[in-house]
């Protein structure tokens, strides 16, 4: 998979320490090098990503090789330290990934990450194969040293969970660095970074220059049109070509920031006109333009940005076929296959037995009849926002939901709000929220769903498990004893699936005056084997109240009777408390 090879290419170019925070699609890349770590790799989940970038920043001023891990949307939690390295500097290669999520498939928002480096002043590379992208992490360590500026390598969603065969090379020998050496260099003050911005400007020069010789950039074909593309859409514009048998001229930018200007030149000049073919933003289509126009060279650029390719969403073969074949002067879609049959539709929901489920409907039930707003975050639990639940009223970023709840709180304050946070999210970002509630009086209740995991990415350890990337025990972070600590002044622990108790925990956190916090703690059945499941018998009154109010996918009505299917069953019990008739029984497995 394209985020084993990156992690491979990282072990084998000598990497010293990798951290990072779980987020599709980049999760693989750090777990793969704990898989294969030969044992001197300190390798960490932070508790965030600006965390994260900071250690890697204090490791890299050792002279030790980083790669610090994340999404696209980590990159905004890890803007701050990253914008001040760029200008500070780094002393060991120190690579950023950042997978972005055209789409998107599996985050709030699509953010184009090539922007980012334009805006921070740092190279970025653009890998079009899982291949390519082992050969890139390489290259980006010696990048980094060579002009002591962290670098940025971004690969997409269909980059990072693409297959490939790959001859991995054991790793050449251990990086070794010389430790830290104290300098002022390594303290930001204002007279620094306006002489370091000066730097960076020039630096940004000389890099585009050296990019315009690059190995990751290649032209093939030499027909008077041309077709330049990046990343995962230069693969699929690779096999319309072929597939169109098209004589033009193509062109794979890997290096788009700096822009390679020298390298541009010399293929722009022999072409009619070019199509620019990317994900996401129209980022070298505008370079191109402003190319052209600094060096009054007049040649038509179609992309993006006139229409000629969609301006949001992820591309496909098809997308691509077309548009070349529209901008080759044939009919749209001339020599595309059939288009296959569309996917049904499979809308996201909380797994069978999720203790999630069983918390929102506690408070659901606890608050009937109140005015009540509930403001969720980033995680499983966004699921609540289905129906039946409907329990997530609105949901911004992570550890959004502790915050928001307090600024309608403050415009509102007569109704009931209640904030749902995961445990490895308020290990992220929700504890300065809690901080700010009890600090500005915000009258909110805080709901930590402790499902000892983060589970939306794949079971990662957080401070709150005790255990360690490197395979070792650490101290449990208390929730309780920091929620206290942070504020709040009423704080319980409740098992959700005992639902009497969750209930009332949901009434007496609603009434206390000031910050009150609950904890729902069950882990996620992922962690759990079902030791019993239940069964419908003949007891049913038919009234479907058990799917109607709860919503979970091992109930469903089957010729006309409710059944739970045994296979999806976790033996949670929520439904019991459903049940008007106790038509639903345990049955031990």
């Amino acid at each position: 998979m394209g985020n084993e090879a990156i992690a491979l290419g990282a072990v084998r170019a000598g990497v010293n320490l990798v951290c990072g925070y779980p987020g599709t699609p980049s999760t693989e890349v750090l777990e793969t090098v704990a898989k294969y770590n030969p044992g001197d790799i300190h390798v960490e989940w932070a508790a965030n990503e600006k965390a994260a970038m900071e250690v890697g920043g204090g490791a890299s001023f050792t002279g030790a090789r980083v790669l610090v891990t994340m999404k696209q949307m980590g990159l905004n939690v890890a803007a701050d330290p990253l914008m001040c390295l760029s200008y500070l500097g780094v002393k060991g290669g120190m690579v950023v990934l950042v997978a972005d999520d055209p789409g998107p498939i599996s985050s709030q928002t699509e953010q184009d990450t090539r922007h980012f480096a334009k805006f921070a002043n740092l190279p970025v590379l653009d890998p079009s194969t899982p291949e390519e992208a082992y050969q890139m992490v390489q290259e980006a360590f010696e990048i980094s040293e060579q002009w002591e500026l962290p670098v940025i390598l971004r690969p997409t969603t269909r980059i990072c969970h693409a297959s490939a065969s790959i001859e991995a090379e054991m790793r050449k020998e251990k990086h070794e660095y010389p430790g830290f050496a104290k300098d002022p260099r390594w303290v930001i003050f204002p007279s620094l970074s306006l002489k370091k911005h000066g730097e960076l400007e020039q630096k940004q020069k000389e890099i585009g220059k050296a990019f315009s010789h690059s190995t990751f950039n290649d032209i093939e074909g030499n027909g008077s049109l041309g077709i330049v593309a990046s990343g995962a859409a230069y693969a699929y514009a690779r096999e319309a070509v072929k597939e169109l048998d098209a004589n033009v001229t193509l062109v794979k930018i890997g290096t788009p920031y700096p822009f390679p200007e020298e390298f541009a030149l010399d293929f722009i000049r022999e072409l009619d006109k070019i199509l620019v073919v990317e994900e996401l933003d129209a980022v070298i289509e505008r370079s191109l333009t402003d190319l052209l126009g600094k060096h009054k060279i007049k040649l038509d650029i179609y992309g993006k940005e006139t229409g000629n390719l969609p301006a949001a969403g992820e591309y496909t073969h098809e997308i691509v076929l077309r548009a070349i074949a529209e901008f080759l002067g044939g009919a749209a879609g001339e020599g595309a296959s059939s288009p296959p049959p569309a996917l049904p539709v499979r809308p996201p929901v909380l797994c069978a037995g999720c203790p999630h489920r069983a918390s929102f409907y506690a408070v659901k039930t606890a608050m009937k009849g109140i005015p009540a707003v509930f403001t969720g975050d980033i995680g499983c639990y966004t699921l609540g926002n289905a129906k039946p639940l409907d329990m997530v009223d609105t949901c911004l970023c992570m550890g959004a939901g502790v915050t928001v709840a307090q600024g309608l709180y403050h415009m509102e304050p007569d109704k009931k709000y209640f904030a749902f946070i995961g445990d490895s999210t308020f290990f992220h970002t929700g504890i300065p929220g809690v901080v700010n509630a009890a600090y500005n009086q915000a009258k909110i209740t805080v709901v930590v769903l402790d499902n000892s995991t983060t589970a939306m990415t794949g079971q990662q350890p957080h401070p709150g498990t005790g255990r360690t990337m490197m395979g070792t025990e650490s101290p449990k972070i208390d929730i309780e004893a920091m929620l206290r600590a942070s504020g709040a002044g009423w704080v319980k622990t409740v098992d959700p699936f005992d639902f009497n108790a969750a209930v009332g925990a949901a009434k007496e956190a609603a009434d206390f005056d000031g910050v009150s916090a609950i904890i729902y703690r069950a882990p996620c059945i992922a962690l759990r084997k079902a030791q019993t499941i239940y069964k419908i018998n003949a007891g049913c009154i038919g009234c479907k109240k058990c799917i109607r109010e709860i919503g979970c996918p091992a109930i469903s009505v089957t010729d006309g009777a409710v059944r739970v299917e045994p296979s999806l069953c976790y033996g949670c019990g929520l439904c019991t408390y459903v049940c008007p008739a106790g038509a639903i029984v345990e049955v031990r497995e």
